[in-house]
């Protein structure tokens, strides 16, 4: 079968063998694919985890049908339209645990459900479970204009945030970030955002930072949450190093916590999707959950995708179909 594979000479279109489902795996027909920034990396021979370097076949998220089950594998049929993550996505066929896969909603189309589970497994578990967001509470994405931080705003609004606060540091996404649940829009580059945010809560600071930049941010977010407020760290858009006030930290008494699936249990990630079908599924099949398509690129041209990614033009997700 034809794959997205990294080699010596780095990622190309190649030929693998067909990968056959064990345990509680699940095969899978891939039709759509989403790419993810961590791709990005991995186009370029960085690890992802446990994951990357020479023969790696590339991608981690997919919307295709159920083409073989493992002896073990429950809850799908053959057939069935799903969408998940997991690794080996931008192939053909790819494997996935039946318990790291959505069904795909019958009124979206596969491009539509390959945007989805990334962000949404990511999202609903930095915003609702780590980040404990209630009802009335105030939240800043950081990195909103991303297409996990546009989940997140949406997400937050959906559980009742009275005030949703998304950066961007790209002028023309800062002002469509409205659109997805912003009531604020700031520029984490703009020496002033954090007066902008107390300003809007009226001193306070916010009650969760869903925090994507890090590094270059990190004292700023801690100004920027309210006293006994949370920050949930999820990614390293920013850099993953930086100065950090332990004082500021200590002061303001803020939960400072961080996830990622990089080291997570295959149980964890079951737990994960778990949350999300019975928390907020119902939205996903309303369509109040969703994310832009930004451009959909065949797979032979799968190059000119990370492209397009790289050049960080885009809003929302770009998508590979097979």
């Amino acid at each position: 079968m034809k794959a997205y594979v990294y080699g010596a000479n780095g990622p190309e279109i190649t030929d693998v063998a067909k990968p056959v489902p064990k345990g509680t795996q699940v095969l899978v027909k891939v039709h759509a694919c989403g790419l993810n920034r961590a791709d990005l990396g991995m186009t370029k021979g960085h690890a992802h985890g446990a994951a990357g370097g020479v023969g790696t076949v590339l991608g981690m998220e997919w919307a295709g049908e159920v083409a073989e089950l493992g002896p073990e594998a429950k809850g799908v049929k053959v057939g069935d339209k799903i969408m998940g993550s997991g690794g080996a996505a931008f192939a053909e066929y790819t494997l996935a645990d039946h318990g790291r896969l959505f069904r795909a909603p019958s009124n979206m189309n596969f491009d539509e459900a390959a945007t989805l589970p990334v962000a949404l497994a990511t999202m609903h578990n930095a915003v609702v479970t780590n980040g404990a967001l209630q009802a009335g509470q105030t939240v800043l994405i950081q990195g909103a204009s991303s297409g996990v931080g546009l989940m997140a705003m949406q997400i937050a609004k959906l559980k009742g945030a009275k005030l949703v606060v998304g950066s961007s540091t790209d002028a023309m996404r800062r002002g469509r970030l409205k659109e997805f649940g912003a009531d604020l829009a700031v520029d984490s580059k703009d020496p002033g955002w954090v007066d902008q945010v107390l300003q809007a809560t009226n001193g306070g600071g916010v009650d969760l930072i869903v925090d994507q930049i890090s590094g270059p941010v990190a004292n700023q977010n801690l100004k920027a949450t309210k006293v006994k407020g949370r920050i949930v760290n999820v990614g390293r858009l920013g850099g993953t190093h930086g100065d950090f006030n332990f004082d500021l930290h200590a002061a303001r008494r803020i939960h400072y916590i961080g996830v990622t699936f990089r080291t997570r249990s295959i149980e964890e990630i079951r737990d994960i999707f778990d949350e999300v079908r019975k928390d907020i599924w119902p939205a996903v099949e309303a369509r109040k959950l969703q994310l832009p398509i930004d451009q959909v690129y065949k797979f032979a041209d799968i190059g000119k995708a990370f492209e397009h990614m790289e050049a960080n033009k885009h809003l929302g997700k770009i998508v590979v179909t097979l």
